[in-house]
């Protein structure tokens, strides 16, 4: 029998044809998937920096600036509806995050425990939220009738807990040894200082990447800023992108008139470069518990 191929390469023992042109193949496709994933991003990146009158009669691939201009980015930072808009992004995600944080330990750590009284029923009532909801239309008079409309809290408060999230959180605190636990409440303990020093510090990786999750999540969050916030000063990042590349409106973002259209093909990649780059600068730094905190989260009980 022909030993395993890490066996053979271990043991200094040249790779069959087969194995070798697979592994060319391989290397070949994947490394043409990354570029068509990556070449969008470029795309828009070497848009956002061309000269707006060059870009405007350009057509077909792009693969290097069209001159060299950091107009279109003047014109987004100078703007006092983009400034709004992304400062109140930069609010909603760290105030949105912080709040998701908060309530999920709370309740993860709950259901994590197996001596809860209803333990199964009330899991079982919020794993039935991820399968049904109550509507636009309710939720909209529910958020109404709390008085929140036209007010930051309504794109926050709810969606402050995510069922998934919270499933895996509780499956993590789940994971760790009752002795810890017990071995703290000897020492006079409480339910918080267990939660904050012991469960909190053993599930980082885990919550690394809820973090990551609920950060994208309000960082890209448009469609409750446009049911409940109708005033233009609370409007997210997200929404004023949509104003500019759905609605193919440049008026009061620093690109109006026929003068100024050339201006506004580099403008919205400019804002959509803006508006990616804060998320490209945070994932590297979160991106090495990605795969150690999905594991952990979603071991079995």
């Amino acid at each position: 029998m022909r030993p395993p191929r890490a066996l053979r390469q271990s043991q200094g023992f040249r790779s069959p044809l087969g194995d070798r042109v697979f592994d060319v193949f391989n290397a070949v496709l994947l490394l043409a998937l990354v570029l068509i994933t990556l070449y969008p991003f470029y795309y828009v990146l070497m848009a956002s920096l061309s000269e707006p009158s060059r870009m405007l009669r350009h057509s077909g691939v792009l693969l290097a600036p069209q001159g060299f201009s950091l107009e279109a980015y003047v014109r987004v930072f100078e703007n006092s509806y983009l400034r709004e808009s992304y400062r109140n992004t930069v609010l909603y995600t760290v105030f949105g995050t912080a709040l998701n944080i908060v309530l999920t330990c709370l309740g993860a750590y709950g259901l994590s425990k197996h001596d809860l009284v209803g333990r199964t029923p009330i899991t079982l009532f919020i794993v039935l939220t991820m399968f049904f909801s109550g509507g636009l239309i309710p939720n909209f008079l529910l958020v109404q009738s709390l008085g929140l409309l036209n007010n930051p809290l309504a794109v926050i408060l709810p969606t402050a807990v995510n069922t998934w999230n919270l499933l895996i959180l509780r499956t993590a605190f789940a994971a760790i040894p009752p002795s810890l636990e017990e071995s703290a409440r000897l020492e006079g303990a409480n339910d918080l200082i267990i939660l904050c020093r012991i469960y909190i510090p053993l599930s980082l990786p885990t919550l690394a990447v809820l973090v990551l999750f609920y950060a994208v999540g309000h960082w890209n969050s448009w469609f409750s800023a446009l049911i409940y916030l109708n005033d233009p000063h609370l409007h997210p990042l997200q929404l004023a992108l949509r104003q500019i590349l759905i609605d193919g409106s440049t008026e009061g973002v620093g690109a109006g008139g026929d003068a100024a259209e050339p201006v506004a093909v580099t403008l919205r990649y400019a804002a959509i470069v803006a508006s990616i780059l804060p998320i490209l600068l945070v994932y590297p730094f979160l991106q090495r518990y990605f795969v150690k905190g999905v594991l952990v989260g979603g071991v079995k009980e």
